[in-house]
C-alpha cells in the first residue's frame, strides 16, 4: 500500500503556518516517494488552509507528473528541492519557511557559513560532539532562484555540511530528512536555535 505523504506536509505547513513561519503563501515543501518523484506545494497557495489539491508531483528533473489542480504550477523555489535531492539520495523530505529570526540571523555572518552555539539542540540535527564547531552554509538570495540551486549543488557535493539546514541571506531556512516527521522536527530544532541566537544578541548589545 502506497503512503500518500500529502497529508504530512498539510500538517506541517498549518504547525508552520500558526508558528508564524509561514505568512501566507510563503515557504514550501516537499516529500519525495519511492520512484524518486515528489510532491511540493503549489505556487501562490496560502500554507495554513492547504489540501490535497495544492500539490503538485514533479520528477528530480522537475518535470510536472501529475497536477490534481490543473490551474496550479509548481513552487517557484523547486529547483532548490531537486537541488537536495540530488545531492543526497536518500533524502526523502525536505522544508523551507521564512522566520523572522532565520532572516536577522542570516545577517549575523557576512561569510558563506554562520557558526551556531554548542546547543543541546544540535544532538537533534546528528551533531554528538562535545563543544562542537559547527557552521550552517549561507547562500546569497539572488533573484534567479536557479542561480541559488547552482550554488547549493555545487558546494554540497564538493563538500556537504555537518548540519541538514541551509540558510538563504534574507530568505528563511531550508532543512532536509529522511521523512518528513523528521524534517518538521528539524525545522524545530533550527528555529530553537535561532531565536537563541538573537536573544544572545539582544542580552548582549
Amino acid at each position: 500500500m502506497k503512503i500518500d505523504p500529502r497529508e504530512s506536509l498539510i500538517s506541517a505547513a498549518t504547525h508552520f503556518y500558526q508558528k508564524g513561519w509561514m505568512v501566507g503563501t510563503a515557504g514550501n515543501l516537499s516529500a519525495r516517494l519511492s520512484d524518486g518523484s515528489f510532491w511540493i506545494t503549489a505556487s501562490g497557495r496560502p500554507k495554513g488552509e492547504l489540501t490535497s489539491q495544492d500539490f503538485v508531483r514533479v520528477d528530480v528533473e522537475g518535470k510536472v507528473l501529475e497536477k490534481p489542480n490543473p490551474n496550479f504550477l509548481p513552487s517557484a523555489e523547486t529547483i532548490i528541492h531537486q537541488a537536495i535531492y540530488q545531492c543526497f539520495p536518500k533524502v526523502k523530505a525536505c522544508y523551507h519557511v521564512h522566520s523572522i529570526e532565520a532572516n536577522l540571523v542570516s545577517n549575523f555572518t557576512e561569510g558563506n557559513g554562520l557558526l551556531l552555539p554548542p546547543l543541546e539542540m544540535l544532538k537533534g540535527l546528528g551533531i554528538w560532539e562535545e563543544n562542537p564547531w559547527v557552521e550552517m552554509p549561507v547562500f546569497v538570495n539572488h533573484l534567479e532562484v536557479s542561480k541559488i540551486a547552482v550554488e547549493i549543488g555545487d558546494r554540497f557535493l564538493d563538500s556537504p555540511p555537518k548540519v541538514p539546514a541551509l540558510l538563504i541571506r534574507n530568505h528563511g531556512v531550508t532543512v532536509w530528512a529522511d521523512s518528513p516527521e523528521s524534517a518538521y522536527h528539524y525545522i524545530e530544532l533550527v528555529e530553537y536555535i535561532f531565536r537563541y541566537m538573537m536573544a544572545v544578541r539582544q542580552v548582549s548589545m
